[in-house]
């Protein structure tokens, strides 16, 4: 597999949006669930996810942070982002990552109650695609 720049696997991520987010639970069994980091955003190794406090994906990951993210390009390349996953109510986080559209699941905008972030931090990037495959390790 060739080993690619974060600069080529944030090209490729440039206008994802939506995504696969796979946790696992204490008896070891993983859950997937569909997630937005807002899309159009510059890609640092580092993907945003809003969430509620007390939903299931915040306790799996308090119980074990480390994660998958998959998403799939319109041309059907695969990108699979494994990492730790940290949770974060910083206001200055939530009002620096909020966008337009997200009060349609959070209506009172970063005064939600229960409001949180999901910060992710790929450690290895793996992608699959037609014009080829490649890997990302991070430092």
């Amino acid at each position: 597999m060739e080993k690619v720049s974060l600069k080529k696997v944030a090209a490729m991520m440039k206008n994802l949006d939506f995504c696969m987010m796979v946790t696992k639970d204490g008896r070891n069994t993983l859950h997937s669930r569909p997630m937005s980091n807002n899309g159009k955003v510059e890609y640092d190794g580092d993907s945003w996810f809003f969430s509620y406090r007390d939903s299931n994906k915040v306790k799996q990951i308090e119980n074990n942070p480390m994660i998958s993210l998959i998403f799939q390009t319109d041309d059907m390349t695969f990108v699979d982002c494994y990492g730790m996953a940290t949770i974060t109510e910083n206001r200055k986080m939530l009002e620096e990552k909020w966008v337009k559209g997200l009060e349609m699941w959070f209506p009172d905008g970063i005064e939600t109650e229960g409001i949180c972030l999901i910060k992710v931090s790929a450690h290895r990037i793996q992608f699959w695609g037609k014009n080829g495959d490649g890997e990302y390790r991070a430092e």
